[in-house]
């Protein structure tokens, strides 16, 4: 069984002719029997002049003829709506198929594609059938349901997908379709819950759709809001909405041209109106006269509108308006008598009386009201007992006198805005309830204004903000949450005891010098750019972050009150970034996490017992002498952005990783970090043996040593790293050391070993690697702006096998690299083996023993080499090769079969470069002197270069690179000069 849902639906009932064919108001056929097969369909026609007369009005007749004026067309996008749910079923043969169509429609007339076949007893002609469970068991629930034939068209054929768009049967045969029981639970409430999320817009095109579509759409559900805001709609197009939706709930007609005729029209004809917004025009006497008519109207609101004739009383009365607002109206006079009125907002109006007759008034705003007096304000607040909410920002008269009237009349009064009143200091004034108050920029608040406040026990928010006669706070409120104090040039004191406060904002306060703190619930205290602030006390049992920024007076008393004891026992993290008052800092916290003194500039001594402390920043602290650390939870420590620092002392059971770089005064150090596994300790020129031995034996996992520019450390001292057995890491560079023999015996794991600029050590001093095997694990040494003589580089290149790295830069005494070695040389060349696995590719090895292992060979910048000469059997492992800045280098000649890398660059007197390299790649000659022939030549002989670099070589014209890529097809990329140079 094959089911066909299709969200495109035919015609209404024909009492005369029958069901018609479901495509026929689709494709336009106005009730013909069949379409003409031979003709195209245009699916513009489907969507094209919708009529909004025709989507909207249930009363709409057939698709073929809208009948509605004109003038009121709308254009809608081509957006067909169509969706197909095959189920088969195994239980039929494959050569019958049965196409159900499941109309969804939701009018008030039945629909033309659906037939009661068997239950005579259903009524077709409902309007919205309930909705029951929809079963999704075919096989055992399908068939028990109600039944539903599917519509045929007059021509016998069942109406599918396909012939829906108007296809034809293959055989020119009609089928016939089987009588079966199909109940489905797919009514007109389902597509009345789908257009539920609609807006008008999206439901005037589905209703062009089809007349189901249409009826469904115009459901006075989904019209009971008629937003017409800033709309160009005239007397007549809004009466008639009036009349086709007669039980509309909500109208909103702020923007539109001539709104008092249109609201007469809505409150006249619309019984059922709950909701109606006007604004910008003027409303007459009548209409506010007309509003008793409407008797369930709950909401009016008038927005930047001319009440009356703007020099008139206008009287509104209704006995059931819930909500009035009059927003920036302006009228001379009004009076209001709503009885059940809750909520009222004169806000920005211009009108110098109000009477009001409310008693039942909750909310009352009135702000920026400049031209009620103060006797008005008076008269019409106490008028309402039962005021809830009071707005009186920004009326200038308000006094004293007024608020105490209020407070006497008005006991219920929760929330009070009277910002922006210059006359009001509160004296004597008792606002018991209130819960929100909000004094912003009233001139009059002083600290003798905090006695009234302090009667408001029940109070909750108070804002202060720019109250620039306000010198001190304090208040002891139990029930305070937030409190502001933003801009208050004089403000000195604070002082607060409420216990549930969460919320304090101070800020650009410029005197203020003590704060004093009590509450339960605040957890996050920021007091940013206080310059004047010299005390704090907290007693906050929750805090858990303090921020106190660019507080610059801040004494080192402060350590006190962030310490355990000191009223913040959870704190965890404290900002003290460019204090420059702290000289002396000492914390003891079982509870801080992070701590940042960044910027201060002043300190000298830090002194830390706060085992979980993780996170702390010190830059910028370039005067910090003494520093202790004991014990914290740090896992990374950087001090060497304090040069000053002359003692030291660590004690962090987490630490991995330590750098004491440029802590050139650095005398007494004690480290006990046994999990640290990095140590750096560059340019510590005072770091002697002493210190470095009791490192080392404390911190025995040490991996990575930096003791370059150490000239205090001896022998002594590298004797000491035999109790570091992982270490494999070591740089002496800068140092005076005179022999290796301590690192050979202490550092037998050692993979890579610095000594650059080691100008003490003698030619002899790498003899032990060669010939006594030491450090056999040693695969990179770096041995650049040394001094060591021609030969003993010679013999360390021709006999340290197992060196992979070996970095020989500025080393003046290294005239010529020759790997072309006599037989005499090659005698003293122990047997090399290759590692296992070790690929060659096709390059076949002599019989004799490999030479060598070096991958990778710098001398950079060595004036005095003129000769480079690599035979294949000599360097067959070496990967890369950098000669750059060698002035005097002339000649190349290397044969490598696995170098990648050549770099060449500004060796200004190259001449000859012969290259045998198949694998190269990567070839640098910049501001070289060659001439193209040499390079021509050369790159011929290596078939996988991809990289050449000639820009700035004088002798190579950048117009000629044709050449050098028919000598090298490989090459894909070629820097050059732009001009010829």
């Amino acid at each position: 069984m094959r089911i066909w849902c299709c969200l495109c639906f035919g015609e209404e009932e024909d009492s005369k002719k029958g069901y018609k064919s479901m495509r026929d108001p689709i494709l336009g056929n106005n009730g013909d029997e069949s379409p003409d097969e031979n003709s195209a369909f245009d699916w513009r026609n489907v969507f094209e002049g919708v009529n909004v007369a025709a989507v909207v009005s249930p009363q709409a007749g057939a698709a073929g003829d809208l009948g509605v004026p004109k003038n009121e067309e709308i254009d809608f996008d081509s957006n067909w709506l169509s969706s197909a749910v095959e189920v088969k079923n195994e239980n039929y043969s494959g050569e019958k198929m049965l196409d159900v169509n499941l109309n969804l429609g939701l009018s008030g007339e039945a629909s033309s594609s659906t037939v009661l076949k068997e239950d005579s007893d259903r009524d077709t002609c409902s309007k919205r059938p309930k909705v029951t469970s929809f079963s999704l068991d075919w096989d055992n629930h399908l068939l028990q349901e109600t039944s539903y034939l599917c519509p045929m068209n007059e021509g016998g054929g069942d109406v599918s997908l396909s012939n829906l768009l108007g296809a034809t049967d293959v055989e020119g045969k009609d089928s016939k379709m089987e009588d079966l029981d199909v109940r489905m639970d797919l009514t007109d409430d389902l597509l009345h819950m789908v257009f539920s999320f609609l807006d008008h817009i999206d439901l005037c095109r589905a209703a062009s759709v089809c007349s189901q579509w249409r009826a469904a759409s115009s459901h006075e559900d989904f019209w009971r809001y008629l937003n017409f805001e800033n709309k160009q709609i005239s007397s007549n197009q809004f009466e008639d909405m009036c009349w086709r939706y007669p039980n509309a709930t909500t109208i909103n007609l702020y923007g539109t041209p001539n709104i008092h005729p249109l609201a007469m029209k809505a409150v006249s004809s619309l019984r059922n109106l709950e909701t109606l917004s006007l604004g910008r025009g003027q409303l007459g006497e009548t209409f506010f006269q007309a509003l008793t008519d409407c008797h369930v109207l709950r909401s009016l609101t008038i927005n930047d509108a001319t009440l009356g004739n703007g020099i008139q009383e206008i009287p509104i009365s209704h006995d059931s308006l819930r909500v009035l607002q009059l927003v920036k109206c302006r009228v001379l006079r009004v009076s209001i008598r709503c009885p059940q009125l809750e909520t009222l907002s004169l806000k920005r109006s211009s009108m110098p009386h109000a009477v009001l007759n409310c008693p039942l008034l909750h909310d009352f705003d009135i702000a920026s009201c400049h031209k009620l007096s103060d006797a008005a304000i008076r008269s019409a607040a106490t008028a309402c007992p039962l005021l809830e909410s009071l707005d009186m920002s920004n009326c200038s008269c308000v006094s004293d006198e007024t608020l105490r009237d209020i407070a006497q009349t008005c006991g219920n009064l929760r929330v009070l805005d009277a910002s922006y009143c210059p006359n009001i200091s509160l004296e004597s004034v008792r606002l018991v309830m209130l819960t929100v108050l909000k004094l912003h920029s009233c001139e009059g608040i002083t600290s003798a204004s905090m006695a009234a406040i302090a009667h408001s026990y029940m109070l909750e928010v108070l804002e202060l903000d720019n109250c620039s006669l306000l010198t001190s706070v304090s208040l002891d409120l139990p029930h305070l949450q937030s409190i502001r104090l933003v801009h208050c040039r004089k403000f000195i004191d604070l002082n607060l005891h409420c216990g549930m406060l969460s919320s304090i904002t101070v800020s650009n306060c410029p005197l203020l010098q003590r704060i004093n703190i009590t509450s339960s619930a605040l957890k996050k205290l920021v007091l940013q750019k206080q310059e004047s602030l010299t005390t704090i006390a907290l007693q906050c049992p929750n805090l858990l972050e303090v921020d106190l920024t660019e507080c610059e007076s801040l004494t080192n008393s402060i350590c006190e009150v962030f310490s355990d004891g000191g009223g913040c026992p959870v704190l965890k993290s404290l900002v003290l970034d460019n204090c420059e008052s702290l000289t002396l800092v000492a914390f003891c916290s079982t509870s801080l996490v992070s701590l940042s003194l960044g910027g201060c500039r002043a300190l000298i001594s830090l002194a830390l017992r706060c085992p979980y402390l993780e996170q702390v920043s010190l830059d910028g602290c370039d005067h910090l002498e003494v520093a202790s650390f004991c014990p914290v939870g740090l896992r990374s420590l950087n001090l060497g952005i304090c040069p000053k620092m002359n003692m030291l002392h660590i004690e962090a059971p987490q630490m991995a990783s330590l750098e004491l770089k440029g802590c050139g005064v650095l005398s007494e150090a004690s480290i006990n970090c046994p999990l640290l596994t990095s140590f750096d300790a560059s340019f510590c020129s005072q770091l002697k043996d002493d210190c470095l031995s009791a490192t080392t034996s404390s911190c025995p996992l040490i991996e990575s040593l930096v003791l370059m520019s150490c000239p205090s450390v001896g022998c002594d001292g590298l004797l000491s790293l035999q109790s570091l057995p992982n270490l494999t890491y070591l740089d002496l560079s800068y140092t005076f050391l005179v022999t290796l023999q301590p690192v050979y015996e202490s550092c037998l794991q050692l993979k890579v070993l610095k000594l650059q600029a080691c100008k003490y050590l003698t030619d002899t001093s790498l003899e032990p690697l060669y010939k006594e095997n030491a450090l056999p694990a040693l695969c990179e040494l770096d041995l650049s702006y040394g001094t060591l003589c021609q030969s003993a580089i010679e013999e360390l290149l021709a006999c340290c096998t197992h060196l992979s790295h070996v970095s020989l830069n500025g080393c003046i005494n290294m005239h010529d690299l020759n790997w072309g070695f006599t037989g005499d040389q090659l005698s003293h060349i122990p047997s090399v083996s290759i590692p296992h696995g070790y690929s060659l590719g096709e390059q076949q090895l002599p019989n004799e023993q490999p030479k060598r292992l070096l991958e990778n060979l710098n001398c950079v910048g060595c004036p005095n080499i003129k000769k480079v000469f690599i035979p294949m059997a000599q360097g067959f492992l070496l990967s890369s090769l950098n000669l750059s800045l060698s002035a005097n280098l002339k000649e190349v000649d290397i044969a490598c079969y696995n170098l990648c890398i050549l770099n060449l660059s500004n060796c200004c007197s190259l001449e000859s470069l012969q290259l045998e390299c198949p694998r190269l790649s990567s070839l640098f000659l910049q501001s070289c002197n060659i001439d193209e022939e040499a390079v021509e030549t050369a790159v011929s002989r290596c078939m996988m270069l991809e990289t050449l670099d000639v820009r700035f070589c004088p002798k190579i014209c950048p117009l000629n690179m044709t050449r050098l890529r028919v000598a090298c097809p490989s090459l894909k990329r070629i820097f050059s000069s732009l001009v010829p140079a």
